[in-house]
Parts: C-alpha cells; sequence; structure tokens
C-alpha cells in the first residue's frame, strides 16, 4: 500500500535525546506487518498535520521501530504521541543497504563491514548492525563508529554502551564534537575513529549515514584508504512528498531519491553531492 496511509498502533515510545524518541509500531488492522529491508523508510502520517519519511530502525517481532527527531511540525506531532495512539504509515519505499546484493560485488562470508553513523543517521544504520550481529559467521571484523554533537545528542545511548562491550568481530567507538567534563572518550568528528578501525580495504563494504558533509568526509577518506567508489554505500537525505516517484521534490541531478534512493553506492552519489546547487 503506496497511496493510502495503513494504521498502525504506538505500543511503546522511548525518549532517546531530548528531542528525539524512537516510536514502536504495529498494525492496528487486518493488513499485517508490512515488510521493509534496512535502509528502506515509510512516510509517516501524523493526522491531521502531515506525514514525513522516516527511516525504519528496527525490524521486531511484528513490529517496527522509527527513530524521529522534533525538528518540524509533523515530526513534533510524532514526538508528542503515546503508546495506544494511532499513526499512519505508507511503504515500504526505497532502496536498502542491500548487502545481498552488495556481495556479488565483493562482500562475501568472512570478508568486512565498516558502519559510519553521525547522529541520528545511526537510526538506518541499527538494522545493519543487528543483522550483522545476528549473523557473525558471515562477516569478518565488524566496525560501528558513531559521532555526535555532545554524548546528549547518542541515540540508543545504552546499546551502544553494550556495544562496545561486545568482545569478538565488533569494535564500536564513539566521539563527540563537543564534550562535557564528565565525558571521558574521543573528541572530534566521527572520521578521526578511522584510524581506530581494523578492515581489509580491498574486502570491505562501508555504510555510511549522516549529514551529507560528513558523509562526503567519510567517502573521501575511505577512497584514499583504498575502499572501491561503489562498495562506499551512503543515505541521502532530500524533501520527499509523494515517496512514488512522481512529485520531483527529492530530484537529486537525474536521481530521485525516493524511488532510486535514499540508499545509493559513492559511484554514483559522488558527483551528485559535489554540486552545491543539487
Amino acid at each position: 500500500m503506496t497511496g493510502v496511509p495503513v494504521p498502525y498502533r504506538v505500543t511503546r515510545v522511548r525518549e532517546e535525546t531530548a528531542d528525539t524518541v524512537s516510536l514502536t509500531l504495529a498494525p492496528a488492522g487486518p493488513a499485517g506487518l508490512a515488510r521493509f529491508w534496512p535502509g528502506q523508510f515509510a512516510m509517516v502520517y501524523a493526522f491531521g498535520v502531515g506525514e514525513i519519511p522516516v527511516s525504519v530502525s528496527r525490524i521486531h517481532r511484528h513490529q517496527l521501530v522509527h527513530t524521529v527527531r522534533s525538528v518540524g511540525a509533523v515530526s513534533a506531532a510524532l514526538c508528542a504521541l503515546r503508546p495506544g495512539d494511532r499513526v499512519g504509515l505508507r511503504g515500504p519505499f526505497g532502496t536498502g543497504w542491500e548487502l545481498v546484493r552488495a556481495a556479488g560485488q565483493g562482500l562475501a562470508a568472512g570478508q568486512d563491514l565498516l558502519v559510519v553513523a553521525g547522529g541520528i543517521g545511526l537510526a538506518p544504520l541499527r538494522p545493519v548492525v543487528l543483522a550483522a550481529l545476528a549473523e557473525p559467521r558471515r562477516y569478518g571484523r565488524l566496525n560501528l563508529l558513531v559521532g555526535a554533537r555532545t554524548a546528549d545528542d547518542l541515540v540508543y545511548a545504552d546499546q551502544i554502551r553494550a556495544w562496545s562491550t561486545v568482545h569478538g568481530p565488533l569494535h564500536c567507538a564513539v566521539t563527540v564534537d563537543r564534550p562535557t567534563p564528565a565525558w571521558r572518550g574521543h573528541v572530534g568528528v566521527v572520521t578521526t575513529l578511522l584510524n581506530s578501525a581494523a578492515f581489509d580495504p580491498r574486502h570491505t563494504t562501508a555504510c555510511v549515514c549522516g549529514p551529507e558533509v560528513m558523509i562526503r568526509a567519510t567517502a573521501r577518506d575511505l577512497l584514499h584508504r583504498g575502499l572501491p567508489a561503489h562498495r562506499i554505500r551512503v543515505s541521502l537525505e532530500r524533501n520527499m512528498r509523494c515517496a512514488t516517484g512522481h512529485c520531483g521534490h527529492c530530484q537529486l541531478g537525474g536521481v530521485l531519491l525516493c524511488r532510486d534512493g535514499p540508499v545509493v553506492g559513492w559511484d554514483r552519489a559522488c558527483s551528485l553531492t559535489s554540486v552545491r546547487e543539487l
């Protein structure tokens, strides 16, 4: 159902930061749970206000989790929801991280996976980390690098702490731009964490999401490390209205991100994001 919102019921609301919540949603009618892949998004409708695109941040036991930051009228209305409230949901839309398809381009059993997230960009990447941890034998080394403005802006803080203590294939590192006196971790942009990550550039796929300036800097550094551009997967953001490729609001060059994205290879995204007007 891509044209008509399907009713979903809020079963849980978790406050992630002062302006960000995670909404757990379950189907409220007979349609059942739509099948989402990591990286895809839904158009989430706050009744009487409007709808916005939100990536799925977890698929768990016939429920979806969407993490929303309050930055406008619709997102503020979604962040104000409580268990039992209802929303409309259209989707799934767009491309996912498609690690299975990427396997045909070099990612295979025993090879490395690098996940780089900036701010709320961790939300669409969390399903990748969870899937990799659920199948540890499928990958070699798993690196998760997370950056945020401050420690208070970290989403999934409890889960990040748990991931940081995992022994085995997962290496999790966090950095902040503006530390408080109590902060004891890394300070700086997320690309400064690349030196702490152990991976073989010839046999690694990277998944990157965050502010566009962070995506460009990360892709540039990964190219310098020897990663081929087609194995650097990035999730891009533009204004999405219809989500079906008709209105053109999300056009980026010759790409309609709601249809051809939001996840694309850097070999395709590089030229599009290098021109400011686009």
